[in-house]
């Protein structure tokens, strides 16, 4: 189905808000995968804070160049969806790998992080990174632990002494 100028340049700029917005971006073929998979890959990368769409290769190359962002030849060629990272790239490509594990139709081409090209082995290491709240559980527990060790440390004379006072006492009711 042809798309009018106006319409293509309607999905030019609805491709344009979505790579603006998005921290990372994910480039899947789809060749031979059914409705059903792309719902369930849809699903879980909405749960992770994204979005997947099927993208026409032109329009979304124009709206790459015109965002600035480089299009290596064969990145957009047969059937391409992109997967769009709004809040966590780790956690948008796990949900991506792991809703296309098992799927032979859906296969990684590469993506972007930023600006930056990614290659398909670049979003795998990307998606065997921990999602954000467990690298900020993480973070905290490092920068936490100095101080608990901090308090344990200025804790431990007053408690060496009281274990003194305590012997003392219990010494002094054995003996009396």
């Amino acid at each position: 189905m042809a798309l009018s100028k106006q319409k293509k340049n309607e999905v030019i700029d609805q491709y344009k808000d979505w790579l603006k917005n998005s921290q990372a971006v994910i480039l899947v073929e789809y060749t031979g995968a059914t409705m059903k998979n792309m719902e369930n890959i849809r699903a879980k990368i909405r749960e992770s804070g994204g979005e997947f769409h099927v993208v026409k290769n032109t329009l979304v190359t124009l709206a790459l160049e015109a965002s600035g962002y480089e299009t290596p030849a064969g990145l957009l060629e047969n059937s391409s969806a992109a997967s769009f990272a709004f809040s966590d790239p780790a956690g948008t490509a796990k949900a991506l790998s792991e809703a296309a594990k098992g799927l032979e139709a859906i296969k990684i081409k590469g993506g972007y992080m930023g600006i930056e090209l990614l290659s398909a082995e670049q979003v795998k290491a990307l998606a065997d990174l921990p999602p954000l709240p467990v690298v900020r559980a993480q973070l905290l527990g490092v920068l936490q632990a100095p101080a608990g060790k901090l308090v344990r440390t200025i804790a431990e004379p007053a408690r060496s002494l009281a274990s003194v006072f305590r012997a003392y006492s219990e010494k002094a009711q054995t003996a009396a």
